[in-house]
């Protein structure tokens, strides 16, 4: 079954994909193109969709390359296919024929690329990776490999939007204690909740590292259930388990 990959133009050029739950052998709450090697799907079924993936990518499936991610802002940097999976939640390399690979499930996954110096990269950014600096951390290691700033893209991919992701107190005074400033990616919720803008904060971050052009597809994990996984979402329908999306870039 032919897949569904979210592209941005900012991109053009170099084959990337946000990949969609369309196209998948996994069944059940998992149904579609769930990759997650760490969810409870079939293992069987994984490594068909991962494989799908992988000729999507135009790459065998031992070129995806994946981190075990935790949250961190850890990268690492490949040059060649690897069975270890570091933890570590991003990715760079200069090696063509590699498929770096991200999984998220309303967490940020950002795609970078400097075309000209040839260097990509490929980030797992949630609310934490990205307040402790994972997307500066990933343009720090790709300028190490000859990318230059001004002349990276960045792309973050489906994420939970602002009004699906809502927040207690204590999260918010966290973003404050960091910086006062970040009371503007919080709106008013019920009580004394409020809802977190996490794309408008990865684009600040990225922007403020300098990187030379940022931008969110603007697609909901949350409020579409057809296309997209949801962490939040299986919680709040009280699911036992969730798919994961993968996001892939290769030079």
């Amino acid at each position: 079954m032919t897949l569904n990959a979210i592209t941005s133009d900012a991109l053009d050029g170099i084959r990337h994909g946000f990949f969609t739950r369309k196209g998948g052998a996994s069944s059940g709450i998992y149904a579609g193109l769930n990759c997650g090697t760490g969810s409870q799907d079939l293992r069987e079924a994984v490594g068909i969709n991962r494989a799908r993936v992988a000729v999507a990518m135009d790459v065998p499936p031992e070129a995806l390359v994946s981190v075990h991610q935790i949250h961190s802002p850890d990268v690492v940097t490949v040059d060649g296919p690897s069975n270890d999976k570091p933890k570590a939640d991003a990715v760079v390399t200069a090696t063509p024929g590699l498929a770096l690979t991200i999984l998220t499930a309303d967490c940020q996954p950002v795609l970078f690329a400097d075309r000209g110096a040839g260097v990509i990269g490929a980030a797992h950014a949630g609310w934490k990776g990205a307040m402790d600096g994972v997307l500066e951390a990933t343009l720090e290691a790709m300028v190490a490999l000859g990318a230059r700033r001004e002349n990276t893209t960045a792309v973050i991919g489906p994420s939970i939007s602002q009004r699906a992701y809502e927040v207690g107190p204590e999260f918010f005074d966290r973003f404050l204690d960091m910086d006062p400033d970040y009371g503007r990616f919080f709106a008013g919720g019920q009580g004394d909740r409020v809802q977190f803008d996490l794309p408008a904060f990865g684009l600040h971050k990225l922007r403020e590292a300098g990187v030379g052009h940022a931008e969110w597809t603007r697609h909901c994990t949350y409020s579409d259930p057809v296309k997209f996984y949801s962490y939040r979402r299986s919680v709040h329908e009280k699911e036992a388990d969730y798919g994961r999306l993968i996001a892939a870039i290769r030079l």
